[in-house]
């Protein structure tokens, strides 16, 4: 039964760390989505800026 018990929490501690991985990931596309767009951004003040 110990054993059992066990690989239930290994399994766990495994499935933990997979989602945790995967919002990471997720998390540094959305921040790097971000700078795309203030960059972006950035880039048409300036060149409205330029345009006056």
């Amino acid at each position: 039964m110990k054993s059992i018990a066990g690989k239930l929490v290994i399994l766990a501690a495994v499935a933990f760390a997979v989602s945790s991985c995967g919002n990471t990931i997720r998390g540094v596309g959305h921040d790097t989505s971000n700078a795309i767009n203030a960059t972006q951004d950035a880039g048409r003040n300036i060149d409205r800026a330029a345009s006056r």
